[in-house]
């Protein structure tokens, strides 16, 4: 299937949602082009570098769409990449390059009970799940933030447990989020997981779910998002040599 076209999109407003996150809200005609129900869908913020350059491409989750704007969380963090420069930056009236959407990545909804976890990165694409789980679910989100500032009130089902686990640094080894999951009560039954964050946090949770449990490909949704110390296209590479060695190890 051929890749959307690129639209142009228009900066309607940015709004400060907590100390390290950063909403920038998407208008312009060329929406009336951009399919409905996109939330938790991912676009490609598109950045050209001159003549015979290949442009700069950032990948951000769809948190809110509306007829005529969505909304695109930004985590604000030290290392500001083009993307986030661009965003802290952005006034009402600037105008970028849009990619996409790409496919929806949601949580199995036929399970006995429900686990997401993820970092301000995934923030977005998990309050999008929490907010279409069944009004019934039970289950946990284990959610990362840089500072209780960052705490957000978001939609979920009353019987899913909101735990905001507090870590003002990144933890290079990548343990403080699967620790955190480790902890939980494991309930009964069959869950449906999905979780995304940081590399090395994504690949202890890896090797924690397998220990856990063996869930079918249905039920489990794990990916990173980023890499400390690494662009988006080197992350990339890394997510790529990762699943090939995982799949090797599997076979």
């Amino acid at each position: 299937m051929a890749k959307p076209t690129p639209i142009e999109l228009e900066v309607i407003r940015t709004t400060s949602l907590t100390e390290h996150m950063l909403r920038v809200t998407f208008g312009g005609d060329a929406l009336a082009s951009f399919p409905e129900d996109q939330e938790s869908a991912y676009i490609k913020l598109i950045f050209p570098q001159g003549e015979g350059k290949r442009p700069i491409l950032r990948t951000y989750t769809i948190r809110h769409q509306r007829p005529t704007e969505i909304d695109v969380d930004f985590a604000i963090h030290d290392a500001k990449g083009p993307a986030l420069t661009w965003a802290v930056n952005a006034q009402p009236g600037d105008r970028i390059l849009v990619g996409g959407p790409g496919p929806k990545k949601l949580i199995q909804h036929q399970a006995d009970w429900f686990l997401l976890a993820g970092d301000m990165s995934a923030l977005p694409a998990i309050s999008v799940n929490l907010s279409k789980l069944p009004a019934d679910a039970v289950g946990y989100a284990v959610i990362e933030v840089p500072s209780e500032s960052d705490i957000q009130s978001l939609d979920h089902p009353e019987k899913m447990e909101l735990r905001w686990e507090i870590n003002p640094h990144p933890d290079p080894n990548g343990e403080f989020l699967p620790s955190k999951v480790e902890a939980l009560p494991w309930l009964e039954g069959t869950p449906a997981v999905w979780a995304a964050c940081e590399f090395n946090s994504m690949r202890n949770l890896r090797r924690l779910l397998k220990q856990r449990a063996d869930l079918p490909n249905s039920h489990l949704y794990l990916s990173s998002y980023w890499k400390i110390g690494q662009t988006e296209d080197e992350h990339k590479v890394a997510k790529r040599n990762d699943s090939e060695q995982d799949a090797a190890a599997v076979s």
